[in-house]
């Protein structure tokens, strides 16, 4: 099986409502919860109550419709509000996320490890460091996993940021994203992938569900072409419908028959058509 580290912060760990997008359930995605890969399901972070949509699910669900028949396991590290001084060699954060990925490659190839963060430095002119800590960051997760080439792909803000709501005081977020850029454009298996027209949800911070799963095709056509996404790509909604909207096997329908039952959302005889 393939692995992938997600960290970051919340856009990483998702906050998109889960019920304004179709599910994605799919028996060749794992993540990784409570030392064992468990069939994944969204959220796949719990690192607050709130979590919901982000963009591992559809990353991971256009990489299986490449690599018919492989699986593929998520490892959820992200946390929300997160700066990237917390994330620094010595602090628990990036010491938890080396902790699961080590225990992941056991059973597992780590093939990428996918950033989202930037939020919580956009202000202040705390972008003027920014690409020094990031550059420590990635050089840091390679050494120590041991994995010297593997992809690290960085998520830009939305350009939404600095409007409206939580999201007013990022008003940096541009310059962050320059940071971003610079360093996926001057160092080897580094990818930048625009957050460009996507949307937030009220809070005016959280990309929502909609536009994550967007941004999770973006992140995997930059894994895929080995090369930056500056731009939405064309067709993005159809991409998704296509990667993420597909018929379920008989596994997957009933993953989801008994999720619904223990939610108490559907009835025992809705569970037992599976379990015959």
């Amino acid at each position: 099986m393939k692995s992938v580290l997600l960290i970051g912060q919340s856009n990483m760990a998702g906050r998109g409502y889960l019920h304004e997008v179709t599910p994605i359930y799919n028996e060749n995605i794992f993540m990784l919860r409570n030392g064992r890969w468990q069939m994944m399901t969204e959220p796949i972070h719990f690192d607050r109550s709130v979590a919901g949509v982000g963009p591992a699910a559809s990353f991971a669900q256009a990489w299986c419709s490449v690599n018919k028949n492989e699986q593929i396991g998520l490892i959820p590290c992200a946390e929300g509000g997160s700066s990237i001084d917390e994330w620094n060699r010595e602090g628990s954060l990036f010491r938890h996320a080396i902790s699961e990925a080590k225990f992941a490659m056991e059973t597992s190839e780590l093939i990428a490890i996918l950033w989202h963060q930037g939020e919580s430095d956009s202000y202040s002119e705390k972008y003027k460091n920014y690409y020094q800590k990031l550059h420590a960051l990635v050089n840091s997760f390679r050494k120590e996993l041991d994995v010297s080439e593997i992809p690290f792909i960085v998520g830009g803000l939305g350009d939404y940021l600095g409007k409206s709501g939580f999201g007013k005081s990022s008003v940096e977020y541009d310059l962050i994203n320059q940071e971003l850029h610079k360093y996926a454009e001057n160092n080897s298996n580094c990818y930048f992938v625009t957050g460009e027209k996507l949307n937030p949800n009220p809070d005016g911070i959280h990309i929502n569900a909609e536009s994550q799963r967007r941004f999770g095709i973006r992140y995997f056509e930059a894994y895929q072409a080995k090369s930056n996404v500056d731009r939405p790509l064309d067709n993005e909604a159809e991409m998704v419908k296509i990667y993420c909207e597909k018929e379920h096997t008989i596994a997957e329908k009933r993953y989801r028959a008994l999720e619904q039952f223990t939610l108490g959302k559907s009835s025992i005889d809705e569970v037992m058509k599976f379990l015959k």
